[in-house]
């Protein structure tokens, strides 16, 4: 994706979903009603960080190219330069992934 123009506030995140697989292990092709939502993503961009109490900003555990798991039905979808991207609170995040 070429570079974003869209900068989250707070704890927010942007997150590329990573398509799912047109295509079941035994060959079945899958219309796109069928597919599942994806849960998989790359972050694009993240927020400066919540706003704490005292005044100073929480760091987020994320950083720009962490591949992360996040709820099927969370944060907001919405398009960005021609891509469908998500926007998600970091505590929508369940967990990065190490490879």
């Amino acid at each position: 994706m070429a570079k974003i123009k869209i900068r989250p506030l707070d704890d927010r995140v942007v997150v590329q979903p990573v398509e799912s697989e047109d295509r079941t292990a035994g060959g079945i092709v899958l219309p796109d009603s069928a597919k599942e939502k994806p849960q998989r993503g790359t972050v694009l961009a993240v927020g400066p960080g919540k706003l704490l109490e005292n005044g100073q900003r929480g760091e987020l555990s994320v950083s720009v190219g962490d591949q992360v798991i996040y709820g099927k039905y969370g944060g907001t979808d919405i398009e960005v330069n021609g891509d469908d991207v998500k926007i998600l609170r970091e505590s929508d995040i369940l967990a990065k992934v190490v490879e």
